[in-house]
């Protein structure tokens, strides 16, 4: 791909970033070209249909959140790494969250996704569960908190949090992170 291609590619997606989460199913792909400063043909030509540039959309964040969880959980304290990635993952998750949500019918589990989106998906977690043993392993959370029980009280966070919560937002991760016995 042409240097431009991809500037153009990448502007589109960080665009349907913000497009898709501030107004979910009902945005348009022209409000998409419009943010991104392209035409609507260069969002066709990299992303042959709405529901491929919300797959393409969804893979680009998760990735995102990825690369920062295995950035925090690098952090020389395990507590205070696991309890940052919380922390950031509590605040990426309506976004997160709204994407997801515009993926076709699936389980729990990611079974009806494309291959992308549940690699994406599956290294998300991975890298999620990582940070969580290695939290463990240092006594800074409990052992028996499981990945599965992160992951649905970050989806109840994110389900029950509108981004303008910022201090309500902070008290319900304090609250977690408590009940997770991970220090802050």
């Amino acid at each position: 791909m042409r240097r431009d291609g991809a500037a153009n590619r990448e502007k589109v997606l960080l665009a349907a970033e913000h497009v898709f989460a501030e107004k979910g199913a009902a945005a348009s792909t022209d409000e998409v070209a419009r943010r991104a400063g392209v035409s609507i043909a260069t969002v066709f030509r990299n992303f042959a249909t709405k529901q491929d540039l919300i797959e393409a959309t969804a893979v680009r964040y998760l990735e995102k959140l990825t690369a920062e969880a295995l950035r925090l959980a690098d952090g020389q304290d395990a507590g205070k790494a696991f309890a940052s990635l919380v922390k950031t993952l509590a605040a990426a998750g309506p976004v997160k969250m709204t994407l997801l949500d515009l993926l076709p019918p699936h389980d729990d589990d990611g079974q009806g996704l494309s291959r992308p989106v549940t690699e994406a998906a599956d290294a998300f977690r991975a890298a999620l569960d990582g940070a969580l043993h290695r939290a463990q392993a240092a006594g800074a959370a409990r052992s028996e908190v499981t990945g599965d029980d992160v992951s649905l009280l970050l989806r109840a966070l994110a389900y029950a949090t509108d981004l303008s919560e910022g201090e309500a937002l902070d008290r319900a991760v304090g609250i977690v992170l408590d009940g997770l016995g991970v220090p802050r």
